[in-house]
């Protein structure tokens, strides 16, 4: 199976930062780490160190890598797959297949990706100035 480089690791961890406890991301659901959404099982009380933080991110980022190699029908770069891999990470694979952004990429209509990409800079009803260089971000590595 295909994995996420470290570029993409890392761009992950930039956009997600990190929290050795848990919190409320934007979009209202329980957080720690580089982003990972915390499971009903799961105990955070006494927090997580950095590496803990970066396996969880490792874990997680096998289910968007899942995601991507099943919805993406055409060949795609190491900063193409980055890009999306850090896209579904952030908000799902269910955002991704319902997505005009997929289709246009399996269209292989790739000038159109940007655009796509900037219209997913919403969590909570409001505009977040972090989704959208996030999503500027993904759109750079996704064209190199």
């Amino acid at each position: 199976m295909r994995h996420i480089t470290q570029n993409g690791i890392d761009l992950i961890k930039r956009f997600e930062g990190f929290s050795r406890t848990v919190y409320f991301c934007p979009a209202g659901y329980l957080t720690i780490g580089y982003g990972h959404v915390v499971k009903p099982h799961e105990d955070f009380s006494a927090g997580i160190d950095e590496a803990q933080a970066e396996e969880l991110l490792r874990q997680d980022a096998v289910i968007a890598e899942r995601a991507v190699l099943r919805l993406i029908s055409v060949p795609l770069t190491d900063g193409q797959f980055d890009a999306l891999v850090s896209f579904t990470y952030n908000l799902g694979g269910g955002a991704l297949q319902r997505s005009t952004l997929r289709r246009k990429i399996n269209r292989e209509e790739h000038a159109d990706v940007p655009e796509q990409f900037m219209r997913w800079v919403w969590a909570g009803g409001r505009k977040l100035k972090g989704l959208i260089r996030r999503r500027e971000a993904e759109a750079i590595i996704y064209n190199a």
